[in-house]
Formats: C-alpha cells, sequence, structure tokens
C-alpha cells in the first residue's frame, strides 16, 4: 500500500522518468476528494478517451460531462507522449471493482474472476488515458 504521491511529488517523478508534462489549469486541486478517500493507492489504470484530438480530449477529462463529472483521470497521455495533468486526488476513472481482484493486484498475484462489484477503484488507483478512438483503425504511435 502507498500513501498517493502530492502534485508536487507526482509531478517530479513522471518529469524524472523524462517524460513531457503539461500542468493543465488548476490540476493540483481538481479532484472529486468530496466523494470519498483518497488512498492508499496500489496501481495505475490505463484506458483510452474513445476521442481524438488533444485539446478537446484533456478538457473533457478535466471537466467530465453530464453524466460523469471530471476529473476522469489523472492525467491524459498524447498521441506525441506529452502527458497532461488534469487531477490529483480522488478521480472518476475506475468506478467499482472486485474486492478479491484488488487483493490480488496488491498481492501481485494472479487475478481471480471478476464477479462482484464491490470495491471503490476511483480511491486506489492513478487513472490515465490515451488519447486514441479505440476502434482498431486509430493508430498507436510506434513509441
Amino acid at each position: 500500500m502507498a500513501t498517493p504521491l502530492s502534485a508536487a511529488r507526482l509531478l517530479k517523478a513522471l518529469r524524472d522518468e523524462g517524460l513531457h508534462v503539461v500542468e493543465h489549469r488548476s490540476w493540483r486541486t481538481n479532484n472529486r476528494n468530496h466523494k470519498g478517500p483518497w488512498g492508499p493507492t496500489h496501481g495505475v489504470m490505463i484506458h483510452h478517451t474513445v476521442t481524438s484530438g488533444t485539446a478537446s480530449s484533456v478538457e473533457l477529462c478535466y471537466n467530465g460531462h453530464s453524466a460523469l463529472p471530471g476529473p476522469l483521470c489523472h492525467g491524459v497521455i498524447a498521441k506525441d507522449g506529452s502527458v497532461h495533468l488534469v487531477g490529483n486526488g480522488r478521480a472518476n476513472h475506475a468506478g467499482l471493482g472486485d474486492d478479491d481482484v484488488l487483493r490480488a493486484v496488491v498481492a501481485e498475484k494472479a487475478l481471480p474472476p471478476d464477479n462482484e462489484a464491490n470495491t471503490d477503484g476511483n480511491r486506489h488507483f492513478y487513472g490515465f488515458e490515451c488519447v486514441n478512438l479505440g476502434d482498431g483503425k486509430d493508430p498507436w504511435p510506434a513509441a
């Protein structure tokens, strides 16, 4: 189990890995912490945005939409490899998951079948969205 990184430590960790990081608006305080605890963290969830265009994808992930308020993740990974930070703290990216699966993730063991939705994934995982339509036609960069 890990205590979530502060905004400054997350930014430093990403930059220390050589990433080009873009700080989007007030990402450091953009969160859903009023909906429940943030942490301990156990991993990272990576999704694709089902959108195209970096600017519009970053805005969507920062603000959310009518059915799901933002932030929808912590960072958006653009096609050029840059990471746009849009949230720090709890984000609407993981939803509910299975407690057996979470225990397997924590123990770094094989994942059991997912047979119930009783655990708050938004609390336990960082979320990153890669700009991609996810239709099998939108190419991923080689890198």
